[in-house]
């Protein structure tokens, strides 16, 4: 698009200046339909849920839970982490920190000990969540623990709170992603971040009050907090989770138990349902449609799905510092080699790569930006300077990294990222990261990681291994070892290639691409 028609910034209608995001999520389906089932829990395919809330008893849950976190010494703005396994409570926990003001930090039990300690401390957080089995052995001075007993007592031992007076700016919640650096960075997110979700409605979900949400991931993610939880219920809809065992086969069965309309996962769990479930047109009960997002679907899977059972899936783009902000959705029907358009309000554009805020003509590749009035945009990043955040920041544009061409009618194809970060198995890695803790092997002299396709919809993490002594390399089995003391599972390379110099270029810039095709040639 040419610059004279685009926007002056965000379109779509503002955020109060007093808002709170728990209030907003919770609060008014709880004031305006108390006894609407808010969410399912369940831990089989089949039979009734493990546990059935109304919105009127899931605000209860959480406004005591903020009265206990009070109780506990936190004070307005302060953070907790949050490491709990797959249970209601973990989405009581995060909601009525946020109704109560303070700053929930919600992490995956995948993490090492490690990994937390790192978050702890980087946050400060003042508190941490925790039962017995995913504790770490040690926690930073001045950091107080609460297990999931002390949590139960709260939400039956205490009154519950009143939802605390917060601005749309302030400070609602804080996730840790993969980034260009060694160690995970901190992204702060506002209040004004749930209204931010708000063009998502309409431009990927089409849900209503009659939805019934079912979401494959688990509570921790991020992707379940807002697409699974906030959105439903900000519309009134249920939210439908299951904690068991996820074979394939379970989730169709769980749609027609409990008669989901709406589903979300992975691009990669539709292709297993379709591998080893086959639901046909009548194994989905009264399914409307897909949504997918989290990694790049592999090719054809839209046109298997809905050969299979006659049901869409819609695709959504998005990234940790403002979630989903490009889909296709039944007004803006799929696209071949696109992933869709601008969500209502929101606006986008493509810049040069190198410099400049002139957007570049349609059909021309560039980085993707997106203008920063959108109210969903991230606060920035935490604890780190400002010349970090200026990396993402042009003019009036925030620009995520990712490499794309728009066409004249608005539709966006994604081109990967501009940077190397490491898409695998759905997760974000930064390959720094890993190699920070690769680097701690005595016995490896240089070492780099990069992507391995070894399928065309299945990538992992290949680490490339220049040992000091090329005649006694390291043990693989060793290596595997101490990455997995240190790492979270999904970060963990899966293979570990020994070369004897990594590619670099005449200026010795690392070469990563070149890696990539030698570990695919080797997959």
């Amino acid at each position: 698009m040419s610059q004279e028609f685009v926007p002056s910034g965000f379109t779509g209608p503002l955020p109060p200046p007093a808002f709170n995001m728990a209030a907003y999520a919770i609060g008014q389906s709880a004031h305006a339909h108390p006894d609407r089932v808010a969410l399912l829990v369940c831990d089989q395919p089949h039979g009734p849920p493990t546990e059935t809330w109304t919105f009127a008893s899931l605000e209860e849950a959480c406004l005591r839970i903020g009265a206990g976190l009070a109780r506990s010494g936190l004070q307005r703005g302060d953070r907790l982490v949050i490491r709990l396994p797959n249970t209601s409570q973990f989405a009581f926990v995060f909601f009525g920190a946020i109704a109560a003001g303070y700053v929930p930090v919600p992490t995956s039990t995948q993490l090492t000990d490690r990994e937390t300690a790192f978050l702890l401390r980087d946050s400060g957080a003042k508190l941490l969540c925790s039962d017995t089995a995913h504790a770490p052995e040690t926690v930073p001075d001045g950091v107080a623990q609460l297990t999931p007993d002390d949590l139960a007592k709260f939400q039956t031992d205490l009154a519950a709170t009143t939802y605390a007076e917060t601005a749309a700016d302030d400070p609602a919640y804080l996730i840790y992603t993969s980034g260009t650096t060694s160690q995970p960075k901190g992204v702060l997110h506002a209040h004004r971040a749930a209204w931010g979700r708000r063009p998502m409605y309409s431009g990927w979900y089409d849900i209503g009050a009659v939805d019934r949400m079912l979401h494959a991931g688990a509570f921790n993610w991020t992707y379940t907090l807002g697409t699974g939880l906030t959105d439903p219920w900000a519309n009134g809809a249920m939210s439908i989770v299951y904690t068991g065992d996820k074979t394939p086969d379970v989730w169709p069965k769980l749609m027609q138990t409990h008669d989901a309309t709406l589903f979300a996962a992975v691009p990669g769990l539709y292709r297993q349902i379709l591998k080893y479930a086959r639901p046909g047109a009548s194994g989905l009960g009264p399914l409307r449609h897909g949504l997918i997002a989290g990694e790049q679907p592999p090719p054809g899977l839209l046109d298997e799905w809905r050969a299979d059972n006659g049901r869409q899936l819609y695709e959504a783009l998005g990234m940790s510092e403002i979630s989903t902000y490009i889909s296709s959705s039944p007004t803006s029907p799929p696209r071949p080699g696109y992933v869709g358009r601008p969500q209502p309000g929101r606006v986008v554009t493509i810049l040069p790569v190198e410099d400049g805020t002139d957007p570049l003509p349609p059909g021309e590749q560039g980085l993707l930006a997106i203008h920063r009035s959108d109210p969903g945009l991230m606060l920035g990043y935490w604890n780190r300077p400002d010349s970090i955040t200026a990396e993402v920041l042009r003019g009036d544009w925030f620009i995520g990294g990712d490499l794309a061409i728009q066409d004249a009618d608005g539709y966006v194809a994604h081109r990967g990222r501009a940077n190397d970060i490491m898409k695998a198995l759905g997760y974000r890695v930064s390959p720094m990261e890993v190699e920070a803790v690769l680097a701690e092997i005595d016995d490896v002299a240089e070492v780099a990681c990069a992507e391995i396709a070894v399928r065309s919809d299945v990538s992992v993490i290949g680490a490339f291994v220049v040992p000091r002594n090329p005649n006694c390399p390291p043990d693989p089995n060793a290596i595997h070892a101490h990455m997995q003391e240190r790492l979270a599972q999904y970060k963990c390379p899966r293979e570990i290639i020994f070369i004897d110099v990594l590619p670099r270029t005449a200026n010795g810039k690392l070469k990563r691409s070149e890696l990539s095709k030698l570990g695919k040639s080797r997959a």
